[in-house]
């Protein structure tokens, strides 16, 4: 019997979306399904290509990635679950050269934002967005490309033979992403989580957020995150994106409840476990 898991992330094989799936999917096998961008991860899932799929949703450097929130509105996907992985960022290149014969340095645009107070020190350096860490470590063994770097993960070094020529180059060490696991279907085990993801969007009159945010304080309900998300086509609105956690499932429901009545168009996004999060530095990512 095959339990192999298909699983769509954005980037290749050591990208850090890889080793957030390999570290959420301990012990299981995985297909792991390549995509070059966040839309066509969500596509691989909506046209069951994949069983699951694996997005990152924000960053301690640069925030929360809102056109990520914009795919959840969009497509009909259940979050069943989160992961942290805590992020160190590498320069690395053919063996041999020093950062002084580098001449461009390729990566995604998260990560050179997150290298930035080092890139700064070196302004011959010319920066290349690319679509991954680890594709960019990809290209450069594969078509020898000498006074090129990349900024990728030590497990990309590894896997494309490549030199580690600065070491740890994040602007904070406690840098860490947050990554969603979504599904076509409802987590069956949601009754067993304390986290949810929900969206509203609330009536246009004063005070509407104010009263919304009251009811969360009223039943014990923990906001660890709340931001507003443009609605497509319909300007000036916005579905407002919250994550709540809580030690009393009964609150939850009864908070629901009474946010249904003075907003619209209410949805959950999903009920899972919240995830652990590596505030310390003796977290460490998956080897």
């Amino acid at each position: 019997m095959n339990n192999e898991i298909r699983v769509a992330i954005q980037g290749g094989l050591s990208s850090f979306h890889d080793l957030a799936a390999r570290n959420y999917f301990l012990n299981n096998d995985l297909n792991i399904l390549e995509c070059r961008t966040f839309r066509q991860v969500c596509t691989e899932l909506q046209n069951c290509r994949a069983d699951l799929a694996l997005m990152a949703i924000e960053n301690t450097l640069v925030g929360s990635i809102l056109p990520n929130y914009s795919l959840l509105q969009e497509y009909p996907f259940y979050i069943i679950g989160e992961t942290y992985l805590h992020i160190e960022q590498h320069l690395m290149a053919i063996p041999g050269q020093t950062i002084y014969d580098i001449t461009s340095v390729r990566s995604h645009p998260m990560a050179l934002l997150q290298c930035s107070d080092f890139l700064e020190k070196y302004p011959h350096l010319r920066l290349i967005e690319t679509f991954d860490t680890a594709d960019s470590a990809r290209e450069i063994k594969t078509q020898k490309l000498r006074g090129v770097a990349a900024i990728a993960s030590n497990e990309a070094a590894k896997r494309y033979n490549l030199q580690i020529i600065a070491p740890d180059i994040e602007n904070i060490k406690q840098n860490y992403s947050r990554f969603l696991i979504l599904s076509r279907q409802e987590n069956n085990n949601d009754e067993m989580g304390n986290k949810a993801s929900v969206s509203f969007h609330l009536k246009h009159q004063v005070g509407a957020l104010a009263d919304a945010l009251t009811v969360f304080k009223t039943f014990s309900i923990n906001l660890t995150l709340i931001h507003s998300v443009p609605l497509p086509g319909r300007p000036q609105e916005y579905a407002f994106h919250a994550d709540l956690e809580w030690d009393d499932r009964d609150k939850f429901h009864s908070a629901i409840e009474k946010i249904k009545h003075i907003s619209y168009e209410l949805q959950i996004l999903g009920v899972y476990n919240s995830g652990i999060k590596p505030y310390d530095n003796s977290y460490s990512q998956p080897a």
